[in-house]
């Protein structure tokens, strides 16, 4: 079978051999990529920044096409959608699956595809839907944190505020998309949920996904932790809920005066002119809270990890927490639970088709920064609790992210689609 994926970047391998610079975002597609591409034609596109020339290449027994485009734009180019319908007519795929609605490039494709009558044939993954995160993008703040701009949010155009507002915008683009396509692939109650209200033609096909290796190879043993440690894998912007464990932390620390919270991301206590400078609204606010909290000698910020470095974290952390606003099925929450660790999660999203409440882990009302510290103390304090939650959140996780078996699932997809009769 000939498929097209259409992703929101080049995968390790091909950013290698192209020479493309990307992050480490992505990289739960590897092993699918590796496993798909073993007995199929595989064809990856995607867009490019670095390089303003389209690009046709080869990367071991994949080929892709690099779509050149423009960065964060927030409005279709005419240009973008001939170069997918350029790739599309020279692949002639039997499926395009196309990764994820939250940038404009998802629309531009889903144009080409229609252009050249494959709309019949081409799905889309629902990863994220930034239609529905702006509406809690906030996750609490109130209108004078998110209006108070930095010298970086001037220059570059960025801050809270202006973030919502390319998610509205975004989102345009994106329910667009959805309605003209017949297929999706989703995973929880939540992405069914909203797509079929935004199209209830549709057919949703349900697959789980595969995450990262390296999160398959190791468990989390609670010898080996950091006792009173909580590790928060996302802290960028305010949908992730950062500030709101600020809020758990300061409850916490009367009882564990040693807790500890470490998150990725740039160091916004860096005594640094020069880093302070860069940072946004959102950066300041958390500077500010955490100094107001006292909390200066409690919070650690690690910059940017890899997928092993990333990987050590969580085992070296107590228990996981995600105190996001909105989620679909964080692919964070599925890690710690592969990894065999104990995990706190506001009740968002389709996380409660990830993790049962008081078996694997605990969830709590995401606004109720008192309940996630009441849950992390339940399991400070009890480790047989710890270990017990751990143990059953990895034998869920394994039927969750179960390789095999969500490979089958996906092909058979790609065979319901392919095979169907084409629309006149």
């Amino acid at each position: 079978m000939k498929i097209l994926w259409i992703t929101n970047q080049p995968t390790p391998d091909i950013a290698k051999a192209s020479k493309l610079k990307t992050g480490f975002g992505g990289g739960w597609m590897n092993l699918l990529r590796q496993q798909l591409s073993k007995k199929n034609d595989l064809i990856i596109a995607f867009p490019t920044i670095p390089r303003q020339t389209y690009i046709g290449d080869r990367a071991g027994n994949v080929r892709y096409f690099a779509i050149p485009t423009k960065k964060m734009k927030l409005k279709p180019h005419m240009a973008t959608i001939e170069y997918f319908r350029q790739t599309i007519e020279a692949v002639q795929p039997d499926v395009i699956h196309i990764w994820g609605t939250e940038y404009v490039h998802t629309y531009e494709a889903v144009v080409a595809a229609k252009e050249c009558g494959m709309i019949d044939k081409t799905v889309i993954s629902i990863q994220g839907l930034v239609s529905v995160y702006a509406q809690h993008f906030y996750c609490g703040l109130s209108k004078s944190n998110f209006c108070r701009l930095t010298l970086r949010d001037i220059v570059r155009k960025t801050g809270i505020n202006r973030q919502k507002k390319n998610f509205v915008k975004r989102g345009k683009f994106e329910q667009a998309a959805l309605c003209q396509v017949h297929h999706v692939i989703g995973r929880t109650d939540w992405d069914k949920a909203c797509t079929f209200q935004l199209n209830p033609s549709q057919r949703y096909h349900h697959c789980n996904e595969t995450l990262r290796e390296p999160f398959y190879l190791k468990n989390w043993d609670i010898a080996n932790c950091q006792k009173h440690s909580v590790f928060v894998s996302q802290s960028q912007y305010p949908i992730k809920g950062f500030h709101k464990a600020l809020e758990a932390l300061a409850i916490l620390r009367k009882k564990y005066p040693d807790i500890h919270l470490y998150t990725t991301g740039k160091n916004r206590l860096s005594a640094d002119f020069k880093e302070r400078l860069k940072m946004g609204n959102y950066d300041v606010l958390v500077r500010n809270q955490i100094k107001k909290l006292g909390l200066e000698q409690n919070v650690s910020f690690l910059g940017v990890l890899n997928e092993e470095e990333m990987r050590d974290r969580f085992l070296k952390s107590h228990i996981f927490l995600s105190p996001s606003s909105i989620e679909n099925s964080p692919n964070s929450v599925g890690e710690a639970m592969l990894l065999g660790m104990p995990v706190v999660s506001s009740d968002v999203g389709g996380v409660k088709n990830m993790l049962t409440h008081e078996k694997e882990g605990y969830v709590y009302q995401a606004d109720a920064a008192y309940m996630m510290a009441y849950y992390i103390d339940k399991i400070f304090s009890d480790d047989e609790l710890a270990v017990r939650l751990g143990e059953n959140a990895h034998k869920h996780a394994m039927m969750t992210h179960d390789r095999e078996k969500n490979f089958r699932t996906l092909m058979d997809i790609y065979k319901t689609i392919s095979f169907q009769e084409k629309e006149t």
